[in-house]
């Protein structure tokens, strides 16, 4: 992370939350809502692939802002926390999903930044849950009691599959960002078998991943395109997921229900590997589309299939976030709590 001074109590800031596919950045406010604890003044989302690097990104935002009544602001930025998908390495964010290479030191001073700061976009997206309300979540399953105090687990696949966890500490928190979508791929029927088989060619590693992510979804239909003998008609997910809710494709419909599948049979794996009593969030750029779809899968079958441990299971509700500005507001909690040296959590 680089070095400088913390700011000044009220100073704007950027928040920049940067996936393989977009880079959702905002000017930020910390205000004192313990509940509510970050005002976006200015929101934009930007494409990756039509920006030649990061810093070419935000120096637009920064320049657009002088048409939306903050140009006052615009040289007087010194701060900005990135959430982004990968994992930061010395200088660098290391992630093969991400359009351009993505140098710490070389940004900020690019941008005239005192401080920048880097974290995992799910580390993020695992702050803002704290700022939820129950009405900006859909159900994917009801728990049998309201969710406890304990640790919350949250994934989701988009351009590559995330998940971190935010772990309770009397009247703290602290998050655990992970890279459990590396964990290799466990098949849970024989048709998932065949699939591993397929995807496994010539590879001593297949990843949940490759599965469960946008590019995974493309996989899995061309897996099963070659399994049904039928020829690969279609080239994007977007195509995938469309065909497959229209129930004008059945190697497109068979997909979206073997990904459900095996979503559900990972989330309760993780559940159950990071005790998450507080519940399960779904988030990604691919599920809000899919809650219908979601809710009449396999997934919930799938995420309570685990023998001795259904009954605790049970109690666990999954819920789905729309990811939209959860990222940036999860970074600016976080940049907030890390300058005031406070991580108080407010009360569930």
């Amino acid at each position: 992370m680089a070095p400088g001074g913390a700011p000044a109590g009220g100073e704007p800031f950027l928040a920049a939350d940067v996936g393989g596919t977009h880079a959702r950045v905002a000017l930020v406010l910390g205000v004192a809502d313990r509940r509510h604890p970050v005002q976006v003044l200015h929101y934009h989302r930007y494409a990756c692939g039509d920006w030649a690097g990061l810093g070419a990104l935000l120096r637009d935002f920064v320049v657009q802002l002088g048409s939306t009544g903050h140009a006052a602001l615009q040289a007087g930025i010194r701060h900005c926390v990135v959430a982004c998908a990968g994992v930061v390495l010395g200088d660098a964010i290391v992630n093969e999903n991400l359009p351009w290479p993505v140098s710490i030191a070389e940004l900020r001073d690019e941008l005239g930044l005192a401080r920048l700061d880097v974290i995992n976009d799910f580390e993020a997206v695992a702050w803002a849950t704290r700022f939820l309300d129950a009405d900006e979540t859909l159900p994917v399953i009801d728990a049998a009691q309201p969710a406890v105090r304990g640790p919350v687990l949250v994934m989701g696949p988009g351009t590559g599959l995330g998940s971190a966890v935010l772990l309770p500490r009397g009247d703290r928190a602290e998050v655990l960002p992970t890279e459990a979508g590396q964990i290799s791929l466990a098949p849970g029927n024989e048709r998932e078998m065949e699939i591993l088989r397929v995807l496994a060619r010539g590879r001593t590693h297949v990843s949940y991943e490759e599965a469960l992510s946008g590019p995974g979804l493309l996989n899995l239909y061309r897996a099963l395109c070659e399994l049904r003998g039928c020829p690969v008609a279609l080239m994007t997910p977007a195509e995938i997921t469309g065909a497959a809710l229209s129930g004008r494709d059945a190697a497109a419909e068979e997909t979206l229900q073997v990904f459900c599948g095996l979503l559900g049979s990972f989330a309760g794996d993780l559940a159950m590997l990071y005790g998450a009593s507080g519940g399960v969030f779904l988030a990604g750029g691919i599920l809000p589309q899919l809650h219908d779809f979601l809710r009449a899968s396999s997934f919930a079958r799938r995420f309570l299939d685990k023998g001795v441990m259904q009954a605790f299971l049970q109690k666990i509700p999954v819920r789905l976030i729309e990811h939209g500005q959860l990222g940036v507001i999860g970074a600016a909690g976080w940049f907030l709590d890390e300058r005031q040296g406070d991580r108080a959590m407010p009360p569930l």
